[in-house]
């Protein structure tokens, strides 16, 4: 089993897709992360409803998210 921030970490500087509990998903560059999963993207694009928008860099708590998938 992978611990999440061992995941996290084997994954910074690349693509990867986010789903949170809201149901929208975004995607961008993991930058940085800490202890409580919240996360640093950049680059980053939201779909939900089948629309897109660019959102740039984003500091994301970590409890709105469900699952983070590499690119």
């Amino acid at each position: 089993m992978v611990k999440p921030t061992g995941f996290l970490n084997e994954h910074l500087d690349e693509k990867v897709e986010l789903l949170l509990k809201d149901g929208s998903v975004l995607s961008g560059k993991l930058i940085g992360y800490d202890d409580h999963m919240n996360l640093v993207l950049e680059d980053t694009e939201e779909e939900k409803d089948d629309k897109r928008r660019r959102l740039g860099t984003i500091i994301l708590r970590g409890n709105n998210v469900v699952t983070v998938n590499p690119e």
